[in-house]
C-alpha cells in the first residue's frame, strides 16, 4: 500500500472492531494504534492483538452421569450414616464439568457441610484442571519414616518434645531452621510463592496441630526403632490454597458459573495452571525437607545411625497425562506416582495402633489409591459429646494405656485419641477386601507426641482482670 493510500484511508476505530465481532477490552488501544500505523491489512493486525475467543460455558454433568467407586463398607449404624453422607457429597461433586471419575476410600468421612464438598478419603480425576478446593489448605499433608540402628524409644520421644514443634505459628525467631537453598530459590521464582519466603522459613520443621504427630515405634520385620512424622505444608500451603482459589473462582465465573464455588478450578495448561502446578511441586519439596529436617535433628542429637527412610504425601494432586488425580486424604498406590517414590507408603491408624507399610496395587476401583488412615465417623464436637462428663485424665489414661502418649502443648486433645477414629482392624480388612494395597510390614506403637489442645490457655482465651477502682 502506498503512503498516499495509507494517509487517505479512514482511521480504524473501536466501533469498527465491535462491528468485526470483537468484545471491547484494554487490548483495543494497542490494536488500534498498530492497525492505524498502516502498511498492513488492519484486520490482520487486529487479529494478532485479539485474545482467544472465550470457551463456551461448561454445563454440569447430568445427575449420576458419573458414579463414585465406593470402596467402603458400613459396619454399624454410625458408619452407615457416615457412608450415606459421603455418597451424597460425591453425587453432587461428580457433576463438576472437568471430572471424569471419582472414588471413595475405606476411611472416608465428610469434610464440610456445603453439598458437593470433597470428603476426606475422596479421590477425583479431572481433565486438564487443578481444583484447589480438592486438596484444601493442608497441601501435601504427608508421612515420613526413618529407621535407626539401635537407640532408645524414650530418649527419642524426649528429643521430639525438645526439638520438634507443634501448635500454631512457626518456630521462635531465634530458633528457626532454613529450608534448602534450592527450595527457597524455587519460592522466589514462582509467582504464587515469592511473597511467602518468610513463612517458609518460620514454619520449616514444624508440625502444626490436629491429627499431626511424632510417632515412635518398632518395625515388625526387623526390630529397628522407627520415627514417623505426619504434617503438611503449614502456613505456605494455606496461603497458596487461598491464592489458587482466587484464580479458580475467576475461571469458574467465566466457564461454569453453575459449578459450586468450592469446586472451582484452574485450567492446567494455562499460564496460571502451569505456575500453580510448579508451586505445588515446590511445596512438596519443602514439606519433604521439613519432615527429614526434624528426623535428622533428632538423629544428630542422639547420635543415631539411619538405616532406611521413605515418605509419601496423601493430600495432594498427582498427574497421569492430562488427567489430574486429586487425593483429599488418600495414599497413592500406583507405580511411579512421583520421581522419588520408594514403592512403600505409610498408612497410620491411630496413636495406639501400628502404622501400616503398604505397596500399591493400582486398583482401578480406587483410581490407584488406598486410604490414608483410619478416618472418623463423627465430628470433633460429637466425639466430645460421646465422652460426656468423664474426667479428662481418666479418658486419656484409658485410651493411651500401654503407650507413652505426650501432648506438646501440655493439655491433651481428647478428639485425637484412638476412640475418635474408625476401628483400625476394620479399615485394614477393607483395604484388603477392596484390593487397594498390599500390607507388607508394620511399625508397632511405643509412643507418640501430638500438639494437644494448644489453644486452651491461649492469651486470647484468658479473662482480663476486672478494672480496679478509678
Amino acid at each position: 500500500m502506498s503512503a498516499e493510500n495509507i494517509s487517505a484511508r479512514a482511521a480504524i476505530t473501536g466501533r469498527d472492531l465491535i462491528d468485526w465481532g470483537y468484545t471491547p477490552g484494554p487490548w483495543f488501544a494497542r490494536a488500534l494504534a498498530a492497525a492505524n500505523a498502516g502498511g498492513e491489512d488492519p484486520r490482520a493486525v487486529v487479529a494478532r492483538f485479539a485474545p482467544p475467543p472465550a470457551a463456551p460455558t461448561l454445563s454440569l454433568h447430568a445427575a449420576d452421569a458419573l458414579v463414585a467407586r465406593m470402596n467402603i463398607r458400613a459396619e454399624s449404624e454410625e458408619e452407615a450414616a457416615n457412608v450415606a453422607a459421603v455418597e451424597a457429597h460425591m453425587r453432587v461433586l461428580l457433576r463438576t464439568p472437568t471430572l471424569v471419575a471419582g472414588a471413595v476410600m475405606p476411611d472416608a468421612c465428610p469434610a464440610g457441610s456445603a453439598p458437593g464438598t470433597i470428603p476426606v478419603g475422596g479421590v477425583v480425576a479431572a481433565k486438564n484442571a487443578i481444583h484447589p478446593g480438592f486438596h484444601s489448605s493442608d497441601i501435601c499433608c504427608s508421612m515420613a519414616a526413618t529407621y535407626f540402628e539401635g537407640g532408645d524409644a524414650t530418649a527419642l520421644l524426649d528429643a521430639g518434645m525438645a526439638i520438634s514443634h507443634f501448635g500454631g505459628g512457626g518456630r521462635p525467631e531465634d530458633a528457626r531452621w532454613t529450608p534448602p537453598a534450592a527450595v527457597m530459590a524455587a519460592f522466589e521464582g514462582n509467582r504464587f510463592l515469592r511473597g511467602l519466603t518468610g513463612l517458609a522459613i518460620a514454619h520449616f520443621g514444624t508440625q502444626g496441630d490436629g491429627n499431626h504427630f511424632f510417632y515412635v515405634g518398632r518395625v515388625a520385620s526387623s526390630g529397628h526403632l522407627a520415627l514417623v512424622t505426619h504434617h503438611g505444608s503449614r502456613g505456605p500451603g494455606a496461603r497458596l490454597y487461598k491464592a489458587g482459589m482466587e484464580v479458580a473462582e475467576a475461571t469458574r465465573l467465566r466457564l461454569s458459573p453453575e459449578t459450586p464455588r468450592h469446586n472451582a478450578w484452574i485450567v492446567a495448561d494455562s499460564a496460571e495452571g502451569e505456575a500453580y502446578w510448579a508451586a505445588l511441586q515446590t511445596l512438596r519439596a519443602w514439606t519433604k525437607a521439613s519432615h527429614f529436617a526434624i528426623h535428622d535433628a533428632i538423629a544428630a542429637a542422639l547420635g543415631l545411625k539411619r538405616v532406611h527412610r521413605f515418605w509419601n504425601e496423601h493430600n495432594f494432586v498427582f498427574r497421569r497425562g492430562d488427567v489430574f488425580l486429586h487425593a483429599k486424604g488418600a495414599t497413592p498406590a500406583f507405580e511411579g506416582y512421583a520421581d522419588d517414590t520408594s514403592g512403600q507408603t505409610l498408612i497410620p491408624l491411630n496413636m495406639a495402633e501400628p502404622v501400616l507399610i503398604a505397596e500399591g496395587l493400582d486398583a482401578e476401583n480406587g483410581l490407584g489409591f488406598a486410604p490414608h488412615g483410619a478416618g472418623r465417623n463423627a465430628s470433633r464436637t460429637a466425639t466430645l459429646r460421646r465422652h460426656g462428663d468423664r474426667p479428662e485424665a481418666e479418658i486419656v489414661a484409658q485410651e493411651t494405656k500401654g503407650i507413652d502418649a505426650r501432648f506438646f502443648c501440655g493439655a491433651p486433645d481428647v478428639t485425637e485419641l484412638p476412640s475418635a477414629y474408625k476401628d483400625a482392624a476394620s479399615v485394614r480388612a477393607q483395604i484388603e477386601a477392596f484390593g487397594l494395597a498390599r500390607i507388607v510390614d508394620r511399625i508397632e506403637p511405643i509412643g507418640a507426641i501430638m500438639a494437644g489442645d494448644w489453644q486452651r490457655d491461649a492469651p486470647w482465651r484468658r479473662k482480663r482482670p476486672a478494672p480496679g477502682p478509678a
